[in-house]
């Protein structure tokens, strides 16, 4: 019996309307667009309007990919969306989308791994219908951090965007598809990137909101000294395992933290005949929905063509990594 070759079989996106420029961030943060330009490079990002949630930004996401993969909700299988800003604690935020979508052959569930979530959403779906030949999945990865900014704190106001990105994922025609996947998780530096109350170990009280318990927090420098010390190797490992070489890499996608560090991050890989596609000049950093965002604007460029090798690269919040090699092509 032969395996059968899982890929994408189609990608969507969604931003919100509305364009914040860094002059309006700059504003309330109470510094420069050119401090912000020169250390990330960011020029825009999108906001969610006040009737949006993460979920209405996943389904918007979710019918574009659905319809680039001439499926309908119907056909999906597995519905698995990445988030760390969920609509509520309960119930999953996959279950909203589901019911925005009609999706009700599906089985649904939230993963939380921050801006490594879409790859490891796209490992256990590959994982899923391995198992269930046939079936597909739908992989969204959707972050809304425009209501979790502290803007006293312009490291991270600057930074941080709202969108959704969503991928449809099913048997491809030999020999394209997954060649194989990386994860990696280090929670002895949790405290890195956090929120800090909301949770069972810090209530939600007036004391954690007058502290800012629940404003998104990063340390910047540790972030990037963690990314640029593990993720090289990382994808060393990856690619040694799937039997290529980085300079054979013809596109490399990563999450979008930040401008300056992705071009050191690409040096340090040796990625440098790749071609990197970057979004987040225009869109900032969308956490999970960056990976995403990212593929569905280099697919509906024409920019990726059968037969490319991707490589898909997330790292963030726990600390996470998670990385993933596809062979590009048609859908069977």
């Amino acid at each position: 019996m032969s395996v059968a070759h899982i890929g994408i079989l189609g990608t969507g996106s969604y931003l919100p309307e509305t364009v914040v420029t860094n002059a309006e961030v700059a504003a309330r943060a109470g510094t420069t667009e050119e401090w912000i330009e020169s250390r990330t490079q960011i020029l825009n990002r999108r906001y969610a309007a006040p009737d949006e949630a993460t979920s209405d930004l996943a389904v918007r996401a979710a019918e574009r990919a659905l319809e680039t993969s001439g499926l309908s909700a119907g056909q999906i299988d597995y519905l698995i969306v990445s988030t760390s800003t969920p609509d509520s604690p309960q119930p999953p935020t996959a279950y909203h989308v589901q019911r925005g979508l009609n999706a009700y052959g599906a089985a649904c569930f939230d993963i939380n791994v921050v801006c490594s979530g879409f790859v490891y959403g796209l490992t256990l779906a590959r994982a899923l219908i391995t198992q269930r030949p046939g079936s597909r999945a739908l992989v969204v990865g959707a972050d809304l951090y425009s209501r979790s900014l502290d803007f006293s704190d312009r490291r991270t106001a600057v930074l941080l965007g709202d969108g959704a990105g969503a991928a449809v994922v099913g048997e491809v025609d030999a020999p394209h598809g997954f060649l194989d996947f990386e994860l990696g998780s280090r929670g002895d530096v949790h405290h890195l990137i956090r929120v800090e109350a909301g949770g069972s170990r810090l209530p939600a009280s007036a004391e954690t909101l007058e502290q800012g318990g629940h404003f998104f927090r990063m340390e910047g420098r540790g972030v990037r000294d963690f990314v640029l010390g593990h993720l090289p190797s990382f994808i060393d490992k990856l690619c040694a395992r799937a039997g290529v070489t980085p300079e054979q890499v013809d596109h490399f996608v990563p999450h979008q933290p930040n401008g300056v560090m992705l071009s050191q991050l690409v040096e340090q890989s040796g990625l440098n005949t790749a071609q990197t596609h970057r979004t987040l000049e225009q869109f900032g950093n969308t956490g999970s929905a960056s990976v995403p965002v990212t593929l569905d604007a280099a697919c509906r460029q024409g920019r990726i063509h059968d037969g490319d090798l991707v490589l898909l690269a997330g790292f963030g919040g726990g600390m996470s990594l998670g990385a993933g090699l596809i062979h590009w092509g048609a859908t069977a």
